[in-house]
């Protein structure tokens, strides 16, 4: 009786697959490896906000925050990203590819505005920092739509 089944493919064309496979993934780890150390990525592992300098379209954000209230109590990662190891880590890395991106590729929007991820991240970081007064502002209660802190400090830390 004949058989409907493919036969696996030859066994070079198999090892060939694999080696193109592992090839373009060496490739491409290279080479992300390599702008990661051409763009100074290991400062954006740390605190230190002077990474943020690295983007020379941060520079007004920066010099808004070294004049401001929040320079003595907090950097960009307090505001920026979460405060799990984990969330903390996973919005800088998926900050660091969405910005790489749109810096390598030319496209950002100028002046720089927030996007529902990181706006998100920063409405919470304004919550937890401030709470007593978010809840006063808040009122009673359980809310549905808490306030919206960026609405009126939008500008706030830099």
């Amino acid at each position: 009786m004949h058989s409907e089944r493919s036969s696996p493919p030859p066994r070079s064309a198999a090892r060939w697959l694999a080696w193109a496979s592992w090839a373009a993934l060496g490739l491409f780890s290279g080479v992300a490896l390599l702008t990661f150390a051409f763009a100074g990525g290991t400062a954006y592992l740390r605190d230190d906000p002077k990474a943020c300098l690295n983007c020379h379209i941060m520079r007004e954000q920066y010099q808004g925050w070294q004049v401001g209230a929040h320079r003595r109590v907090a950097t960009c990662n307090d505001c920026h990203t979460g405060h799990s190891i984990a969330a903390h880590y996973a919005s800088k890395a998926v900050n660091g590819f969405n910005h790489s991106w749109a810096f390598t590729t030319d496209r950002f929007p100028e002046p720089l505005r927030i996007n529902a991820f990181n706006r998100r991240i920063a409405e919470a970081n304004c919550r937890r920092c401030h709470g007593a007064l978010v809840q006063a502002v808040d009122g009673p209660g359980p809310h549905p739509e808490p306030g919206d802190c960026l609405r009126c400090h939008a500008d706030m830390g830099h």
